[in-house]
């Protein structure tokens, strides 16, 4: 199970990004992270912009509610939603 941490500035978790997939979708766990598979290229940001359009689909939450907060220039991630609960988050990601 992924730690999810709860604060005043909202909800974070870590992932690793796998760029190029045929799929975006979760694949799994990998240590203490959310394994994401993104359909686009880790180039010019567009990695980062599919990341956080996907996180906002999957948790049915506006785009600007969600901001990478570490990592945007890599494939390890932390992702912050705020105006959620880790509990919700939970619940939408099915961990």
């Amino acid at each position: 199970m992924i730690p999810i941490s709860e604060t005043d500035t909202g909800v974070t978790f870590a992932i690793k990004v796998h760029p190029r997939a045929r799929k975006a979708e979760i694949t799994g766990e990998l240590g203490h992270a959310l394994k994401v598979s993104l359909t686009v290229p880790p180039t010019e940001g567009r990695a980062n912009n599919a990341c956080i359009e996907f996180f906002a689909k999957t948790l049915k939450v506006p785009r600007s509610s969600i901001t990478i907060a570490s990592g945007a220039g890599g494939r390890n991630k932390v992702i912050r939603v705020m105006g959620v609960t880790a509990q919700y988050v939970r619940g939408r990601l099915h961990l």
